[in-house]
């Protein structure tokens, strides 16, 4: 006996032992150091992978330099910044991130975002505009690495597929409404999108030929490239370009806007005017435009994850864009986001690992003492890209997939699409999060009641609703109701119940509740179900339940309610129900009598 008690306290101790822990300790720190590991995509590097990246990464710098410096003007910050924005993005995603090709940096998305927001706090043609921009940056870049280390990126499933349909469809109206006067020739408006709208209306009368001919042309340029072969450098092709026809013909005399001194009010390292004001004024955007940055680095991180060679971790990747948010704020740049358009183009060109991304980011820092050169590019050039890449944010065939499958979610799309594109993009977030929350609440207050039949010759339930063929038995009701029952959905529950029984081709003698999908029965779902029983009880009419959890039973004895129904009465499936209390059975009067299934 004494060797039978101490055998498994030795088998305790050599769990224990010394080398055991040892080991353990030193599986732990080989884990973590992985998690923590820098560069992680070039683990394991080939010197056959080194053409192909290097490769992508010219690809990549031939689709990044315009649409950055679009960004840029879009952002409302001196074009320099958005090569500032890319490097930033790009080498500290690499250094920290987990997807080997995801490309981070200056994005059309968020642009209009933090434009808008921090424009309402200071005007763009203040000094203090691009300092405030830094220092959002920072606090956004803050926000989301935190969301990375805290693990919290479900935040983001807020927002259903729909409502990021609208929202980005709002993003693309405001894109394209700010670049209206750009490819037009006309003076930059101001205000709301339906004044900037009427202002471009009202001017019409004034625009440049010259100005307009360059837009179209750019913009057709990358239309028809994008038909042939996404990996053509189109963009790059009209703004190269454009800046010759514009400095060979001397268009400066005719009007067409240029870029002009791109190093021009380019800020200084560092966060400048940061004061307690700044952060809280600036501290809902930082907010939305997180929220936005998490939405879109979960979407591309996840789209992208079979594509390279070792294993995503979207934390990391939260973790890296946080940190190039950071160091983009700290030079003088902005926000940075993942970009779903440029990784699917390294996809596209084979890169295998972030060499590619800093292949590219290399390159432009090489490039940029030589941005004098682009002094010519007109503006027209930015505003034709900037618009092609919000026709493309507008996904035109989702919102017709979306009213196509539900009308209500449809609705949804629409009302924050109208939001963000005419009242604002911080309301359009708060009115997408609310309204997804409302439409959840809506669905799980009023669910499906489904009643069921036997597959003949089966011991199968089915809904009758279905496509499988099932038949009633007669004096049986077999409901599924395969959802919580709570305070949202309780009065639905009485009035399906009710009118199920009602509807029923027989006069029910015993209603079998198949319990399965209630995980969960609060105070209100209890008093619910105990009026359901009373009515059952005052119509002489038996009741029982199947494949109820250990949670749902928990709550049926705390509300005493299993004392009411019967242990005896609940049962691992509705055959083992219905064979036992069904009409005609032996079990009709005594519940325990002739049973032929065990209860849960």
């Amino acid at each position: 006996m004494a060797d039978d008690v101490d055998r498994p306290r030795e088998q305790h101790v050599e769990f224990w032992s010394a080398p055991r822990l040892l080991n353990r300790v030193r599986d732990y720190r080989s884990k973590r150091s992985q998690s923590l590991m820098l560069l992680s995509s070039v683990r394991g590097y080939r010197s056959s992978w080194l053409v192909g990246d290097l490769m992508a990464g010219l690809t990549l710098l031939a689709i990044a330099v315009p649409e950055q410096l679009a960004t840029a003007r879009l952002a409302g910050m001196p074009p320099i910044t958005g090569f500032y924005a890319f490097i930033a993005g790009t080498v500290m995603f690499a250094l920290l991130g987990s997807n080997a090709q995801m490309s981070v940096g200056a994005d059309s998305t968020i642009a209009p975002l933090f434009a808008v927001g921090v424009a309402a706090v200071v005007s763009v043609h203040s000094p203090d505009y691009v300092a405030l921009v830094g220092i959002l940056a920072v606090m956004v870049g803050v926000i989301i690495a935190a969301v990375g280390l805290l693990r919290l990126g479900w935040v983001a499933e807020f927002l259903s597929a729909p409502i990021i349909t609208g929202f980005l469809g709002g993003v693309a109206v405001i894109i394209v409404v700010h670049q209206v006067p750009d490819l037009l020739g006309l003076p930059a408006g101001s205000g709301s999108t339906l004044h900037r709208v009427g202002v471009a209306v009202s001017e019409l009368h004034l625009i440049n030929g010259w100005t307009l001919g360059i837009g179209i042309g750019v913009f057709a340029i990358v239309f028809l490239a994008e038909r042939v072969d996404g990996r053509l450098p189109a963009a790059l092709i009209g703004l190269i370009g454009s800046t010759i026809l514009v400095a060979t013909v001397n268009l400066h005399a005719e009007g067409v806007v240029v870029v002009g001194e791109l190093m021009h009010a380019a800020p200084k390292p560092g966060l400048h005017g940061l004061t307690w004001s700044a952060l809280t004024s600036l501290a809902p955007i930082a907010g939305v435009v997180a929220l936005v940055i998490v939405s879109q680095t979960a979407a591309t991180t996840r789209a992208f994850a079979g594509h390279g060679s070792h294993k995503v971790n979207v934390n990391r990747d939260f973790l890296g864009v946080g940190a190039g948010n950071i160091v983009a704020g700290l030079v003088g740049a902005f926000p940075v986001d993942a970009s779903p358009p440029r990784t699917a183009a390294v996809v596209a060109a084979a890169g295998r690992t972030q060499l590619t991304g800093l292949a590219a980011a290399g390159v432009l820092v090489l490039l940029i003492p030589a941005a004098a050169l682009l002094e010519d590019l007109p503006v027209a050039t930015l505003a034709a890209i900037l618009i092609f890449i919000a026709a493309r944010i507008l996904r035109i065939h989702d919102l017709i997939d979306i009213a196509r499958y539900d009308r209500v979610e449809f609705g949804l799309a629409l009302i924050t699409l109208l939001t963000v594109a005419l009242v604002g993009v911080e309301q359009g977030i708060g009115v997408a999060v609310a309204l997804a929350i409302v439409d959840r609440a809506r669905l799980s207050a009023r669910p499906r009641l489904h009643v069921l039949g036997r597959i003949p010759s089966t011991t199968s339930w089915v809904p009758l609703s279905g496509t499988e063929p099932a038949i009633e038995v007669p004096g049986v009701l077999v409901v599924l109701f395969a959802t919580p029952l709570w305070y949202a959905n309780a009065t639905n529950f009485r009035t399906e119940m009710n009118a199920a029984i009602r509807s029923s081709s027989h006069p029910p003698k015993l209603v079998v509740l198949d319990a399965m999908g209630m995980t969960d029965l609060d105070y209100t779902g209890s008093k619910a179900l105990g009026q359901l029983l009373h009515q059952l009880d005052s119509s002489g009419v038996s009741f029982a339940m199947a494949r109820a959890s250990s949670t749902v039973r928990s709550s049926l004895a705390r509300s005493g309610l299993l004392a009411r129904i019967g242990a005896n009465r609940l049962f691992a499936s509705v055959g083992e129900a219905v064979e036992s209390l069904g009409p005609g059975d032996p079990g009709d009067d005594d519940p325990t009598a002739g049973r032929t299934g065990a209860p849960l």
